[in-house]
């Protein structure tokens, strides 16, 4: 383990931020369409199947994104996969706030969406990459922290955008339209402004150490390393582990996968991606203001409720930052999915009889929020931490995207089927569906992924590789 006073902190936190403000993106993309579904169902006149499609084809822009990502930031680095996100962010949020089409609205929210998959996968791979064994966790976490903080900022967004909108209606012609009368409008454009930011820092940080060691390129990745260590001989250390580990992969990338205990992990990474999606968090993201609005609630208060379910988790997401290091991947993992069971009971309880027992609408807030804390506290803080540290160097670009494909895929199908799962199975019955998928995710967690905290991504790939024992 590095000596704290050998790492330069201050920096490798530095290069941390930068890469996050990518989850930001990611998250205010996903979460700021939950504002505006009404709206733009109004105004297009949409059915259930078409409200699904409004918000599942970003997804399939992250699928696409997802699945390129992985070559992309292979070839052309991690840096310059995240340029090429904050110019689709870009493209995607002025698109959408000027389009009067809903065929074109579709298409610049699936430009976005190509921009979500990418930056999913290449942000937390640059963080991990960036950092050191003993920080690696709670770095790679702020990455997910970066994406709650998204969603909050999305839901503000939504919520301020609607109560400030009758101010806006005196504007000339093109502000009133677009954050008055057609307010949806503004909330997918604010975009633009973080979109902008992220591209001009990942002009000015470096290109990740380990990526340029596979390059080829020894001088630029020992003067990274040497800015990461501020000890000479740790970062020669480093330099040395990297190049070592390199040396031993001489297979191509595609063939590198096929080797016993990197396809497992590539296996397992696949099911724990796409199962984490049907326990229902996308859903209660997307969807939560017109669940609330099914119990009762106005627009403005379910919205309200909506913000509340993004400071809940925001706030988790930093504890986790804190604890995951400390506490351990698996045993946040068993705590918090253990609450994630419980709440979902809760909730399908509610929608079964709370309006016979006389519940107010509050309770089903706090059954949601304590769901999202749960979830925020475990899956949402660890998948990206695991997924980023779980494969070989010289594959894990690859390696991610396969997994992260399996992600936006289960996305999709969540994004997309959800009102008809509202609708078919009653909400009571779609979140016990969910809760049902949490326990096969649990068994995958205990008995096939080992405990990762504290060691280093070249230690992680010898325990799949079956050279150390599983902690």
């Amino acid at each position: 383990m590095e000596n704290k006073n050998s790492v330069s902190f201050g920096y490798v936190v530095f290069l941390t931020v930068v890469a996050a403000i990518g989850g930001f993106l990611y998250g205010y993309d996903t979460a700021v369409i939950s504002g505006t579904i009404a709206m733009v169902s109004a105004q297009f006149g949409l059915d259930t199947m078409q409200q699904g499609w409004y918000v599942g084809c970003a997804l399939v822009g992250s699928i696409a994104g997802v699945a390129c990502a992985g070559i992309l930031s292979d070839y052309a680095g991690r840096r310059n996969a995240m340029l090429v996100s904050a110019v689709l962010f870009t493209a995607s949020a002025v698109g959408c706030s000027l389009t009067d089409s809903f065929d074109w609205l579709v298409a610049y929210r699936i430009i976005g969406g190509i921009g979500i998959g990418v930056v999913s996968i290449v942000s937390p791979l640059y963080i991990s990459e960036v950092s050191v064994a003993r920080y690696r966790g709670s770095l790679v976490s702020a990455y997910q922290l970066a994406i709650t903080v998204g969603f909050l900022g999305a839901y503000l967004a939504n919520y301020m955008l609607l109560q400030l909108a009758p101010g806006f209606a005196g504007s000339s012609a093109i502000v009133a339209k677009v954050f008055s009368n057609e307010v949806w409008r503004g909330m997918l454009g604010l975009e633009t402004v973080p979109a902008m930011m992220f591209f001009i820092t990942c002009l000015i940080i470096p290109e990740s150490p380990r990526w340029l060691m596979l390059k080829g390129r020894t001088s630029a990745a020992a003067a990274v390393l040497g800015r990461i260590y501020r000890d000479t001989g740790a970062a020669e250390s480093e330099k040395r582990t990297i190049s070592e580990s390199l040396r031993s992969e001489n297979k191509s990338e595609w063939r590198e996968l096929l080797r016993p205990g990197i396809r497992k992990a590539v296996v397992i990474g696949v099911f724990i991606a796409i199962l984490g999606q049907f326990m229902g968090v996308n859903a209660v993201l997307y969807y939560g203001p017109t669940i609330f609005e099914d119990s009762g609630l106005s627009s403005g208060d379910s919205l309200f409720y909506q913000v509340l379910v993004g400071s809940v988790n925001m706030l988790t997401s930093v504890l986790a930052l804190v604890i995951i290091d400390r506490v351990g991947r698996k045993t946040l993992v068993y705590f918090g999915v253990s609450g994630m069971i419980l709440s979902l009971l809760l909730i399908a309880l509610y929608f079964i009889y709370g309006q016979e027992a006389g519940l107010s609408p509050v309770a089903l807030l706090v059954f949601f929020l304590l769901y999202i804390f749960s979830c925020a506290i475990s899956i949402c803080a660890v998948i990206w931490v695991l997924l980023s540290e779980m494969y070989p160097t010289k594959v894990r670009g690859l390696a991610m995207s396969i997994a992260g494909f399996s992600l936006w895929i289960g996305t999709y199908l969540i994004g997309q089927l959800t009102p008809w799962l509202l609708a078919e199975l009653t909400p009571a019955g779609t979140f016990l569906l969910f809760a049902a998928m949490c326990v096969p995710y649990m068994i995958i967690i205990r008995f096939f992924v080992p405990e990762t905290t504290g060691l280093s991504l070249e230690q992680i790939e010898d325990i799949w590789l079956e050279k150390r024992i599983k902690k």
